[in-house]
């Protein structure tokens, strides 16, 4: 079980940015929103903490699409049964839908890989490239902007191996940001989890975010299973954005 220590720090952490700050939506989280970068940006995302190590790199080459790989590192602690290893996945992402005032809309997601958030005892690291997976990010706005809602939706499925029945579940997640004060500091919430063949226990996590300019977001989260057992603990994450340099196809 996770020590009541690294609970306390966790707790403090976010208590004191929560009275200090106001951040949000924190890169770290399973959750995603609909939007894709402007076309020709690049994403560089890298996140640190006591049970994920993570670099992502997302490239916005066409209007509305995404194409993203990241690779996973689990670092092992004293209440995690999974081995350390590393997983990678790549995946494209199309904004399929934006309302006119461009704070909500939904997305298409798919691609081939394993995410911290869904390894479990059933579907393996070394499973990483016979799963399959695709999921609808969805942002509802409210009260003028300040509470933004995503709900994700999807699906996965790990092909056998040696004859074994390819092993299929439904993916969810979901995520509340609340923004106080001004755009650029929020707090948020999300549950996210897997039911089916390759189930994973439900986990929880708050986090924090902050953007201070146009390049750049960070991001401080806690996280943990609702049993209280293997969660990915306190996580601290770096996003940066890059000019419009890389475009493919037409212009918008």
């Amino acid at each position: 079980m996770r020590s009541a220590h690294t609970k306390l720090i966790g707790a403090t952490v976010l208590l004191l940015f929560a009275l200090t700050a106001d951040p949000a939506l924190a890169q770290q989280f399973n959750s995603d929103n609909y939007l894709s970068k402007p076309h020709g940006v690049a994403t560089i995302i890298l996140t640190t903490g006591e049970r994920n190590l993570m670099w992502m790199t997302t490239f916005s080459l066409f209007p509305r699409w995404e194409f993203t790989a990241a690779a996973y590192l689990f670092t092992e602690t004293a209440d995690r049964t999974a081995a350390t290893g590393y997983s990678t996945s790549y995946y494209a992402k199309w904004m399929l839908y934006e309302n006119e005032a461009k704070t909500g809309g939904i997305a298409v997601k798919g691609g081939t890989g394993l995410e911290p958030g869904y390894v479990n005892n059933s579907v393996k690291l070394e499973d990483a490239f016979r799963s399959y997976w695709i999921n609808a990010p969805l942002t509802l706005p409210f009260f003028d902007n300040r509470l933004s809602w995503d709900i994700m939706p999807g699906a996965s499925l790990t092909l056998g191996e040696g004859g074994e029945e390819p092993v299929g579940a439904f993916t969810y997640a979901t995520r509340l940001a609340w923004y106080p004060f001004n755009p650029k500091l929020a707090i948020a919430g999300e549950v996210y989890g897997a039911e089916g063949g390759s189930e994973a226990i439900p986990e929880y996590r708050v986090g924090l975010r902050w953007e201070p300019s146009q390049y750049a977001v960070f991001a401080l989260t806690y996280d943990d299973e609702f049993d209280g057992t293997k969660g990915a603990g306190i996580e601290f994450g770096v996003m940066l954005f890059t000019p419009p340099f890389a475009r493919l196809g037409g212009g918008e």
